[in-house]
């Protein structure tokens, strides 16, 4: 009974962490602003150190909702912002909300491409995927139900100018914690909650995975371009016999022309194969994102220990002061022992100063623990939610790349019908 009951009081927790999710998502920027990526363009212009430099910039178009909603069609408001302020806005989330999952950018180079594929950050069709992938980032970040009300975001979103300098007034840069750091506390932290160990492990292996798929996509594009292109041999020689034969002539021609059909087809179907690589590439690159917030709890969890570590060593030096007995060796206990005990006035000081050193360890461990545990219960939090996002999006991209190369398939099947009528009818 008492399982029960402890099963409703579950039960009844996640119904009001769901209306609560469902309240905070319908607050979200994306639902009172419709926003889009709606071109990219390239500019030239000198850099922070007076150097000529080619670079692309992409125009932020966003519109009111409610506007939208009623009916009207309002010029949407619109600027222009490069990859790197991207970077910038997405940094400054980082370090804001440390317990937050936070999209990825698309990437900056071309990783995982297959020989025909053009690893040029300028070419057109990358600078094209890459403006899908900042749009959906966009989309992503305004659809939180945390990130999409920080006022930046807003700023990013609809200031031209002066954008880049609020956001350095908060001061973000000063609260970023430095990999040494977070490296250390890796390796030392004692105590960390499993649960964010265990993340941590899957972030490995989701990224393991994901590279191990976008490798062999890349080498299955590789042969399969070689595959398809050589088909165009079967056209050619096609239409060259059919210039020799009179009654075959005819059927010769015709399935040299599906022949050279079914050669050309291949390009469509690898620029349409590149989307769905890139949605798996988000992934790849989210599997960052969930890292960092695991290491952000073992860093917490560290200075928690440190910080009572600290405290510990400070209390027990309060009692061997007190009582004039040492329990541990130490240079000061060496020092008592040759040279005679310190003077009583000396001895208060110490203890003064000790009572004082220790009411701020008891403070300093009392925030640490606030923290940590802010900390685990926020981005627990938002580490289901990211899992069901993910769950849900991996299994529709896996559909519809299975949905597509089962056409791509039928396709050649019927390239293959088509000739063979036209043998037929030779």
């Amino acid at each position: 009974m008492a399982e029960d009951g402890k099963e409703e009081s579950v039960s009844a927790e996640d119904s009001d962490l769901t209306a609560a999710d469902s309240t905070m998502e319908s607050c979200t920027l994306l639902r009172r602003m419709e926003i889009c990526v709606a071109e990219a363009e390239k500019r030239s212009g000198k850099n922070a150190v007076n150097i000529q430099e080619t670079f692309t910039v992409y125009l932020i178009e966003t519109r009111p909702m409610d506007a939208v909603a009623e009916g009207r069609n309002p010029a949407p408001e619109s600027l222009w912002r490069r990859y790197s302020e991207f970077e910038l806005l997405r940094n400054y989330l980082i370090v804001t909300y440390p317990y937050i999952v936070v999209p990825p950018l698309p990437e900056k180079r071309a990783e995982f491409v297959w020989h025909k594929l053009s690893a040029d950050n300028m070419d057109p069709d990358f600078v094209e995927r890459r403006r899908v992938g900042l749009e959906n980032f966009l989309l992503r970040v305004a659809s939180h139900p945390v990130l999409s009300n920080d006022k930046i975001l807003f700023h990013f979103l609809t200031e031209e100018h002066g954008w880049k300098e609020v956001v350095y007034e908060t001061g973000f840069q000063a609260k970023a914690d430095s990999r040494l750091r977070a490296l250390s506390a890796t390796f030392r932290v004692r105590n960390p909650d499993k649960r964010f160990m265990e993340m941590k492990h899957y972030s490995d292996e989701l990224q393991a995975h994901t590279s191990q798929l976008l490798r062999a996509r890349a080498r299955v594009a590789d042969r399969l371009y070689g595959v398809y292109k050589v088909h165009g041999n079967y056209g050619r020689v096609f239409s060259e016999w059919s210039a020799i034969e009179r009654e075959m002539g005819d059927g010769l021609q015709s399935a040299g022309h599906h022949m050279d059909a079914y050669a050309a087809s291949i390009d469509d179907i690898l620029e349409e194969e590149e989307h769905y690589a890139d949605q798996m590439k988000e992934y790849l690159f989210y599997a960052e994102a969930l890292r960092a917030v695991c290491r952000k709890h073992e860093l917490t969890q560290f200075e928690l220990e440190m910080a009572s570590q600290d405290l510990i060593s400070k209390k027990q030096q309060r009692e061997e002061l007190a009582t004039g007995i040492v329990r541990t060796f130490s240079f000061k206990g060496m020092t008592n022992k040759l040279f005679g005990q310190e003077a009583p006035e000396q001895r208060e000081a110490r203890l003064k100063l000790l009572e004082e050193l220790i009411a701020e360890g008891e403070d300093t461990v009392k925030e640490k623990t606030v923290e940590c545990e802010e900390h685990v219960e926020k981005a627990w939090v938002d580490m289901q939610r990211f899992k069901e996002q993910k769950d849900k999006d991996l299994r529709e991209a896996l559909i519809n790349y299975a949905v597509m190369q089962i056409s791509m398939c039928k396709k050649g099947i019927q390239v293959w019908s088509n000739a063979k009528e036209c043998f037929l009818k030779m």
